[in-house]
């Protein structure tokens, strides 16, 4: 290994005087801008720098993927959205099914309370599966917020076949669907059709039959909703009352003027003779 000039120097034992002068020389002050000379970077400090570099672009990755996480979580709850259920505007009673009084061969009546429950004008819809054995009234309607309604369901019940248990058993379904209109209006199927986008379907119900020879609280229910409904109905189908000022018939109108006339006339008559 080649041996630098002042390694040999003090090799050879070199008198004190000249190694203090060969120090001297060697002081920071000895450089021409009077500042020390910048010590060497060290390979400590060269990684140092290196790995916070690397951290930079590593850092500047987690920054682009975090972004991209974020696009990715917005489009998922974007999505988590759309599959859940929309709110509901109607309050339903019974919530989920209709009862029928079991009698074969005849026409039964079923009854469902329907309330608006929103903050704007509903359209609600029937919908059945057996469409030739059932019918609804009124089929279809608009409700103002907290509005309420008492439907009539009308079911043709048939006798069954080979002793099935038509208590236990029905295939028979109603579907309820609503939509927001934007104020109040006459009902029509067609706003439906129109806007089949923003229907909303509030529930399905399912038929359940109810044994009339052995009466129950629900078969009490039922005929009570019955009875609003019919009690509805008939309100309905009166004419409003007028509040304003009650107009005079012509014919009251009339014989009050012929009356007057032949009281003036009498008095006429009267003021001759006594003249003359």
């Amino acid at each position: 290994m080649a041996i630098s000039g002042e390694d040999r120097y003090a090799a050879t034992g070199g008198d004190s005087a000249g190694g203090k002068l060969w120090n001297l020389c060697r002081m920071p002050f000895w450089q021409p801008s009077g500042a020390p000379a910048p010590a060497p970077p060290s390979s400590s400090s060269a990684g140092i720098h290196h790995s916070a570099g690397r951290y930079g672009h590593e850092g500047g990755a987690v920054v682009g993927d975090g972004g991209a996480q974020g696009a990715q979580a917005g489009s998922i709850s974007s999505v988590a959205k759309s599959l859940l259920p929309a709110r509901r505007r109607l309050r339903l009673d019974p919530p989920n099914k209709l009862y029928f009084p079991y009698q074969p061969g005849q026409q039964v009546r079923s009854a469902i309370r329907i309330k608006n429950t929103s903050k704007s004008h509903v359209a609600f819809k029937f919908q059945t599966t057996a469409p030739k054995s059932c019918f609804m009234r009124p089929p279809g309607a608009i409700l103002a917020p907290g509005e309420t309604i008492i439907a009539t369901v009308f079911k043709f019940v048939e006798h069954p076949e080979n002793n099935e248990n038509v208590l236990q058993k029905c295939k028979v379904k109603f579907k309820i669907l609503s939509l927001k209109v934007k104020g109040p209006m006459e009902y029509a199927p067609e706003l439906f059709d129109e806007q089949k986008d923003q229907a909303v379907v509030e529930k399905i119900l399912r038929v359940v039959f109810l044994n009339v020879e052995n009466p129950g609280p629900q078969l009490e229910k039922l005929n009570n909703q019955l009875a609003e409904a019919e009690a509805a109905l008939e309100a309905r189908k009166k004419p409003p009352e007028e509040n304003g000022p009650k107009i005079v018939g012509e014919g009251l109108v009339i014989d009050e003027w012929k009356e007057r006339r032949e009281r003036y006339l009498a008095q006429q008559q009267v003021e001759v003779v006594d003249s003359v």
